[in-house]
């Protein structure tokens, strides 16, 4: 992760990855990658149909039918989103905070990017009335507002939107005419699946909606690109579609062949890799969980996380303690922590925060090992928060934290 202009904090230009897990590679596909190695013919732009057609029954299952002439693949949902974003046209409208990918892609064509505030409850989805006073002002000023890129379970705030709020924020995109990004990429990780309700926007607005899934959320290796839109039926979709297409072609932004065998395994969702989603999801959630507790304890603040590899802190609380080690932003609080923790730890300006605001994502990850094998133990032990690597790496965490609280203790004035 490469860091901003060191001189003033400049425009963030190179944002974190997506969250790994953390992980060793599914046997299973490294077999189908393998078995692939020797394709030499180019995959088709937007994807072959087999891999279309794993999309399709994957969607299907979610509650989500599609054609596979309404879908189309790239190496990475970035691609998709930028070919979307170029296809649209218009101001893009995205929540504060968002995924570190998002904007750039809107800058990089040369569109502007509106954040707009999410509610207290959870990140991802915009405030409808936010939105609609977002809206209301940019047209005032002369923009064109046309597209929400929005994500009901959230990077980076590792929450997922009740789905009254959703409904009521996909209304007042509607009601403006906008188009919506909904990027699923998460869908796949929820903590407690049997508690929590995760509704797609494109259940409520089936005409409007463009649903992308990046692979690396649950089903791939992030070192290997792959990802899948989902366009809405009818004429508009449609033209969509096949403008999408034309920019997918024009940057040659296709899924390299055996990856492309790989997504449509993972997509079919066989037995192993099911069994390994799921299990690396439960393995997330506790150590989260974990984390989660150990950065409260100091006054930090931070949402439970109910979705992903990663929990969002707000370490406002302790400003004074921080700045005693120069700490007065989020660059900075980036840098102290990284170094501290020996670990990435992404400042929330790289995800549309406020620079001013003392907020980071940690990642699950980094705490499962240092070794292949201390990282499958973690996914085979049935309590792996008692093995050792990973005890040691939730007291070093608790230990960083720990010793801010303690030197936040010590600023505070006397009674």
């Amino acid at each position: 992760m490469r860091r901003t202009d060191p001189e003033g904090h400049g425009p963030v230009r190179y944002g974190p990855p997506l969250p790994g897990d953390g992980l060793p590679v599914l046997p299973e596909l490294a077999d189908v990658l393998a078995d692939a190695a020797h394709r030499t013919e180019e995959e088709p732009v937007g994807g072959a149909a087999d891999l279309r057609d794993a999309a399709c029954g994957y969607w299907a299952r979610r509650g989500l039918p599609a054609d596979p002439s309404r879908v189309a693949a790239g190496p990475g949902a970035p691609s998709l989103l930028l070919a979307l974003t170029g296809a649209l046209g218009g101001d893009v409208l995205v929540p504060r905070p968002c995924a570190a990918w998002w904007a750039p892609y809107a800058r990089l064509l040369g569109r502007p990017v509106f954040h707009v505030a999410t509610p207290a409850e959870s990140g991802g989805v915009p405030d409808p009335y936010a939105l609609l006073e977002t809206v209301r002002r940019v047209r005032a000023e002369g923009g064109d507002p046309r597209l929400l890129v929005l994500s009901v379970a959230d990077d980076p705030t590792a929450t997922v939107a009740p789905p009254e709020a959703l409904h009521e924020t996909v209304e007042a995109a509607q009601g403006e005419g906008l188009h919506l990004v909904s990027d699923e990429t998460w869908r796949d990780t929820l903590h407690a699946p049997h508690d929590t309700v995760l509704l797609s926007p494109a259940e409520m607005l089936p005409d409007r909606v463009t649903v992308v899934t990046d692979l690396a959320g649950a089903l791939l290796p992030p070192g290997w690109p792959a990802a899948v839109a989902r366009f809405p039926e009818g004429a508009p979709g449609e033209a969509l579609h096949a403008r999408v297409l034309d920019v997918l072609t024009a940057m040659g932004a296709t899924v390299a062949g055996p990856v492309a065998a790989a997504a449509g395994y993972a997509l079919d969702e066989p037995g192993p890799v099911t069994v390994r989603r799921d299990g690396a999801v439960r393995l997330h959630a506790r150590v989260a969980a974990a984390a989660h507790a150990a950065v409260v304890a100091t006054g930090a603040l931070s949402r439970p996380p109910q979705a992903g590899r990663h929990l969002y802190v707000d370490l406002g609380e302790l400003r004074d303690a921080l700045g005693a080690h120069g700490v007065g932003d989020a660059q900075e609080l980036e840098d102290f922590l990284t170094a501290r923790l020996g670990m990435p730890a992404p400042g929330g300006h790289r995800f549309g925060d406020d620079l001013g605001a003392l907020r980071v994502r940690l990642s699950t990850g980094p705490l499962l090992g240092g070794t292949d094998e201390e990282r499958t133990e973690c996914l085979t032990s049935p309590s792996p928060l008692e093995l050792p690597h990973v005890q040691r790496a939730l007291i070093s965490l608790r230990s960083v934290f720990d010793d801010l609280r303690d030197d936040a203790q010590r600023w505070e004035p006397p009674r």
